[in-house]
């Protein structure tokens, strides 16, 4: 069985209640909460999931996943501290308009759904904090809140989205 976890970062691998505190964390370029990640790991490694990044941050990365920025260089080594590999990104499906009023949201249920029919995934979920406005992806969808990130609720959710039981 192949899973695969579209993954996005910001409200979820970090959070609004999260960056309140961490002002300094968030100026050395490290834009993420390391429990967030661990709790991901978990989910992860119990779902033996492939992770595609379909956040913002995918830009960060080369086309062989080679960070381009310290943010994404921090946030490869923190993954891969917990054993979690950013297998790929989803394609960029943005135009100019949305670039500018960085409404991505618009695009991201179609670029999630684009490397779906250009790859092969038995079971899938889409963790993100945003509606992105798509019936099908709403199906496969764990949607945590902003202000505090990924939860436990969250991966229990993700686990029942993936077919798999509860192993966190």
């Amino acid at each position: 069985m192949k899973n695969v976890i579209f993954l996005d970062v910001d409200g979820v691998l970090n959070s609004k209640f999260w960056d309140d505190g961490h002002q300094r964390e968030i100026s050395e370029g490290k834009y993420v909460d390391i429990d967030a990640v661990k709790l991901f790991s978990k989910l992860v490694k119990g779902t033996d999931a492939k992770v595609i990044l379909h956040s913002g941050w995918r830009f960060w990365f080369d086309d062989d996943m080679k960070p381009k920025r310290s943010e994404a260089e921090f946030f490869v080594n923190v993954m891969a501290k917990e054993g979690v590999i950013i297998s790929g990104v989803t394609p960029d499906l943005t135009t100019e308009e949305i670039r500018k009023t960085k409404r991505f949201s618009l695009v991201k249920a179609d670029e999630i759904l684009q490397w779906l029919k250009e790859n092969s995934a038995d079971n899938w979920l889409v963790i993100d904090d945003l509606d992105l406005h798509n019936n099908e992806i709403e199906r496969h969808q764990a949607m945590p809140d902003a202000e505090v990130g990924l939860t436990e609720s969250d991966v229990e959710k993700a686990y029942k989205v993936l077919g798999c039981g509860w192993k966190v």
